[in-house]
């Protein structure tokens, strides 16, 4: 416990009156030794002496003053530009929607070719696969099998063809064809499939005018009901080594074309009768369905026997985002069957979900999806109160397992209620019967015609050819076909779509001249993040779009919500507010100013964000026109120029310049010195106003050359950097440059070369006075060798311009300050000796009293620095010099959390979704073996057993269980790497920053006979704490540790079960299409899909048999 007495406005801690008295007794009383705790206006006057040397050393050479005075004398090289949001907001915004639009006509022009395509195409029963001519993409791929050896291609009649390298692709590519990809569990010589690609073929000449008419055009894709995939230009198909299972159909940007927003409850039999295989397949296929939702529907899942109950947390529908499917995975592995089987309990436990009006939902389609191995029951009776006669709710039944149950009832059931029957007798029938559901919904959307030729703009998606993220625009393809009673077809062909890659998109908001700190963003209707500096997703699944919500990608507060909620409802807006931001290396929070102005895209899903700063309202745009001369010819160089080259590095100081796209040929690369050696051989052969260069860029970076020259001419050439022991000093601008004096600090200079993602750069922009960086160090930092190794701190101001009543900040510059050297003179500062006296002259006895002081009783006073994050930045002690940069709980955890109890620092709590983790260990409990399943002796004697489709079963068992891993394990459902591969997965982070409170304190922490008296004091014009302590007596005063360190979330952390039910707000497509009065509902239900031959089944148990049975089982699928 730490009891405080403050001086100042603010006390956050109102301590006990006997608490006062003994803190005032331990001030006064000497320590056996004669020496007292210092009081409290002499550690005042400590802290004054470090606040002046600071500001000294800063004044001398910093240079702050001087570079005012340059930027004003070279007045006539530059204007002051405004950056005018709306403005800024409204151009962008009718940029994109410009190159949207251009996107949008070819995809119609496509979709209206495709149906004009397959009306006039005759059916043929008699078709031959080598009577189809076409590329197939995975002719030439090559899979591996489970033991590293290459598997046998099937033969195949595609097309020879030969690619190129493209770069607005980044793979090769043919533009004279377009590629075909078929699922590895479609037979490809099937007459429907090759129907399809008869038909098809004729988009390669829409794929290839609409490159000609735009050919930025990127991936034009048709993605077929039938699972075929035609994608305009022919590259070979992107397999992973392993069974490839990519099916179009089950594409985030296919499922979203397909069918408007669902609302859907999944039941499922958990009865008696259902365990063993069956219970697995249930399981596996509620996986599945769950994966044909997106973000705009909404989905709960319950297990019924006598009485049903949901298989999660979640009371009612939610969203079917990740996390909330997740959840749902991972409880329904969980399912035990028991009990006896009760429809009736199911249905109305699905219909009183579907009926509850006081939450969020899709409010268009409405549908049960129930899993059973069979019963008699119809419950015709809830049907006749839920649904009867309007029919609004559809049910599909499945009809799961090897059984010999009448599959009439669960027939009856879906055909009453404009549903469909499945039956999923074995794992390789579950992806395709999970799926043709959405057939079924499209019938409303079909039969509407025109009216539901709506583009849809999907959510952010990894794109599977490699384009890196990407949106899509998506329009449903339709049967126009007649039946011979000129009844209209009511079946989707497909969905055609155009990809729109993120980075061209980016490409069209502004950057540089919103400095360092400014940004666009742009969100959709579910306020996931189209834009935002902070989307940086660390892995990848493809089949998952990438969904970042404004309010993660940013720290939440009630202002932000109001903005996002008005962006989503298509409002424009601007308002200025105070909140709180990550710095770019997330250790530190600051509370800033910032300026939000937004507008919505026209005719998209999506509406655009800027945010300013108050400092980047104005900017600085170079003119250098009079002054520029072609450098290449000889002896004629531009001056400034000249500071660029390395044989001016040791006289005017090392130059880093940000990797910007500054011209059109100019090769990027991540290494500086290269980087800079192709910047210069570029410019001798092209004028910095040549029209393949970016003017505004290079013109300021030359400019920002000669103004950070004349820095190191009028300051830092006249000083000596080791009388204040400094390592280094430095300036950085806007303009890109980042210039180190002297030369040779270059080699441990560790900052970004690109200014803007430099955290120091930023933060000095957004905080006054001087901030402190030490070297970030990790809680497992052990230290170098000090005599060997120089530790350098960073101290970085900006620099404010005011230019005619215009207030901007265009460079930070700053020292680097030797931490050995600074350590010895941060403990004379913090002494009571002058400049006169000398180390070791002052004496006292147990005769005298004298006040501790950090210098001479460092073996019994603790004095830091601690910055606003919580990190040490300087030690009187020794021994926490390689602990500088550390957290600060690290060093003195009970120090640290005195200092929090406090109020000197605050706390704050935020989840990182875009995180990558090592996989957790699996766990090999369970008594299921980890290989294929292997029958029972009563199953070896049954004969109806070996002639049923089980057999057939466990082949497909095999094939899709090397990318099902729950089939073969007794666990959860695992990734589908053939090697343990890191994961996605949620970062908890903590940080801390300085409260409001800044007042003097003197505290005690009270632990009995080990109670350490301390005074903390910030330091005025930096981001520092002056914190001076008792060293601890006794380990009795431990206290628990703060962690600061990003951890991994526990399990169910953010807790989902609470956040559904306070969902954040979102909108739905403005659509829907659910009902048609001509809907046709006839068609509701087929059998299994697998008949095979006796003898393919009896050849197939055998194998399996022996696999099963040998030394070598066949893989686990936790290994693919």
């Amino acid at each position: 416990m730490a009891m405080a007495a403050p001086t100042g406005s603010a006390a956050p801690v109102a301590p006990a009156l006997c608490g006062h008295l003994a803190l005032l007794l331990l001030l006064a009383a000497p320590a056996a030794h004669g020496y007292s705790f210092p009081q409290q206006h002499t550690m005042q006057y400590w802290a004054r002496r470090l606040e002046q040397e600071i500001d000294g050393v800063m004044r001398i050479f910093g240079g702050v003053q001087q570079l005012r005075g340059i930027y004003n004398e070279n007045r006539n090289l530059f204007e002051v530009k405004e950056n005018v949001p709306r403005k800024l907001v409204e151009k962008v915004a009718g940029d994109i929607e410009s190159l949207l639009a251009k996107k949008v006509r070819a995809l119609k022009r496509l979709a209206n070719a495709a149906e004009k395509f397959q009306k006039a195409h005759h059916w043929q029963d008699n078709i031959r696969e080598e009577d189809i001519e076409y590329y197939d993409s995975k002719a030439d791929t090559e899979y591996d099998d489970p033991d590293g050896e290459e598997i046998e291609r099937e033969k195949s009649n595609s097309l020879k063809l030969e690619f190129t390298d493209d770069a607005n692709f980044k793979t090769k590519v043919n533009y004279s064809y377009a590629a075909v990809q078929i699922p590895t569990d479609i037979y490809k010589g099937s007459t429907v499939i090759l129907n399809e690609l008869n038909w098809t073929q004729a988009l390669e000449d829409v794929f290839i005018e609409n490159r000609k008419e735009d050919p930025s055009l990127l991936w034009q894709v048709f993605g077929s009901a039938t699972g075929v995939t035609r994608y305009y230009p022919a590259t070979p198909w992107r397999a992973p080594n392993k069974i490839d299972l990519y099916d179009v159909r089950r594409r985030p940007w296919y499922i979203q074309g397909a069918s408007s927003p669902k609302d859907m409850v999944i039941i499922v039999d958990v009865s008696g009768s259902v365990s063993g295989l069956t219970l697995k397949l249930m399981k596996t296929s509620v996986y599945e369905m769950l994966d044909t939702l997106s973000d705009d529907d909404y989905v709960n899942v319950a297990s019924f026997n006598e009485k049903a109950k949901p298989v999660s947390c979640f009371k009612h529908l939610v969203q079917a985002n990740i996390r909330n499917k997740k959840v749902f995975k991972e409880d329904v592995q969980g399912m035990v069957a028991k009990g006896t089987t009760d429809y009736k309990a199911g249905f109305e436990y699905a219909f009183d979900q579907l009926q509850n009006s006081n939450i969020t939902r899709a409010n268009c389609n409405k549908m049960i999806m129930m899993f059973t191995d069979g019963g008699e029951d119809r419950v015709q009776d809830v049907f006749e109160k839920y649904n009867w006669p309007n029919k609004t709710v559809r049910v599909f039944t499945f009809s799961v397992g090897q059984h010999n149950y009448d599959v009439t009832p669960l027939q009856w059931m879906a055909c009453a209620n404009k549903g469909y029957y499945f039956e999923i007798p074995s794992i390789g029938a579950i992806r395709i019967n999970t799926q043709e559901y959405l057939d079924v919904l499209g019938r409303p959307m079909v039969l509407a015609g025109n009216r539901a030729k709506q583009v849809q703009w999907t959510n952010v998606y990894q794109d599977a050819l490699g384009l890196g993220l990407v949106v899509t625009g998506t329009l449903p393809v339709f049967n126009l076909t007649e039946d011979s009673s000129d009844r209209k077809n009511q079946l989707i062909l497909g969905v055609m779509g155009i990809d729109v890659a993120l980075n061209d998109i980016k490409r069209l908001t502004p950057r540089y001249n919103l400095g360092a700190n400014g940004y666009v963003f742009a969100i959709d209707l579910n306020g996931y993040v189209l834009l935002h500096p902070n989307l940086q997703p660390q892995i990848i699944n493809f089949r998952e779009p990438v969904t970042l919500d404004f309010l993660d990608a940013e720290l939440e507060d009630e202002n932000k919500e109001e903005i996002r909620r008005s962006m989503i409802d298509g409002n424009d807006g601007q308002r200025f507010i105070k909140t709180l931001i990550k710095s770019l290396d997330e250790q530190y929070i600051d509370e800033v100013f910032r300026t939000y102005t937004w507008a919505p895209i026209k005719s998209t899903n999506y509406s655009l964000g800027l945010v300013l700063p108050p400092y980047s309202t104005y900017y600085i745009q170079a003119n250098l026109s009079d002054q520029i001369l072609q450098v290449k010819l000889p002896n004629i160089k531009m001056k400034d120029f000249e500071y660029l080259l390395p044989n001016s590095f040791e006289s005017e100081g090392h130059v880093f310049i940000a990797p910007r796209e500054y011209c059109k040929d100019l090769d990027l690369s991540d290494n500086n010195t290269e980087f800079l050696e192709n910047f210069i051989a570029l410019m001798e052969k092209v004028t910095p106003d040549s029209k393949q260069c970016d003017n505004f860029l290079l013109h300021n970076l030359i400019l920002d050359t000669g103004i950070t020259q004349q820095l190191v001419e009028r300051v830092w050439k006249d000083q000596d950097l080791n009388t204040y022991s400094l390592l280094a000093v430095f300036a950085a601008t806007d303009g890109g440059i980042t210039r180190v004096f002297p030369n040779k600090a270059a080699d441990d200079w560790e900052e970004e070369p690109e200014p803007f993602n430099a955290s120091f750069y930023r933060r000095s922009l957004d905080n006054k006075g001087y901030i402190f960086k030490p070297p970030y160090r990790d809680a497992g930092y052990r230290g170098l060798d000090l005599e060997n190794n120089t530790i350098g701190i960073l101290v970085s101001t900006a620099v404010e311009l005011s230019i005619g009543g215009k207030t901007l900040k265009p460079a930070v510059v700053g020292v680097k300050l030797d931490l050995e050297a600074w350590a010895e003179k941060f403990k004379v500062l913090a002494s009571n000796r002058t400049d006169r006296d000398q180390l070791g002259a002052r004496r006292c006895d147990p005769s005298t009293s004298c006040e501790m002081d950090c210098e001479a009783n460092n073996k019994d006073l603790i004095c830091v620095l601690i910055d606003d994050g919580g990190f040490l930045v300087l030690s009187n002690q020794e021994d926490h010099w390689y602990q500088v940069g550390k957290f600060f709980s690290e060093v003195d955890a009970n120090l640290m959390s005195a200092l929090y109890n406090n109020s000197f620092y605050t706390r704050k709590e935020s989840y990182d979704f875009q995180s990558v983790c090592a996989p957790e260990a699996q766990s090999n409990t369970g008594a299921a073996p980890r290989g294929v399943f292997v029958p029972t002796v009563a199953d070896l004697l049954n004969l109806a057993w070996w002639t049923s489709a089980a057999a057939w079963s466990l082949f497909q068992q095999f094939l899709y269980g090397l990318t099902y891993s729950s089939w073969f394990q007794t666990e959860e459902v695992a990734g589908d790497s053939m090697e343990a591969r890191e994961t996605s997965c949620i970062m908890k982070q903590t940080q801390y920053y300085f409260s409001t409170v800044n007042a003097t304190y003197n505290a005690i922490i009270d632990c009995g006979n080990c109670s350490r008296l301390f005074h903390a004091q910030r330091l005025a014009n930096t981001n520092l704490l002056f914190v001076v302590a008792d060293k601890p007596l006794c380990s009795q005063c431990e206290s628990v540790k703060l962690l600061q360190a990003e951890v991994r979330a526990p399990p169910r952390d953010p807790n989902q079960c609470e956040l559904v039910d306070r969902p954040r707000y979102r909108k739905g497509p403005h659509i829907c299409f659910d009902y048609n009065a001509t809907e046709d509902t006839s068609d509701c239900g087929r059998g299994a899909s697998f008949t095979p031959s006796l003898g393919v089944l009896l050849s197939l148990q055998l194998l399996l048999l022996y696999s099963s049975a040998s030394r070598h089982p066949l893989p686990p699928a936790a290994c693919l």
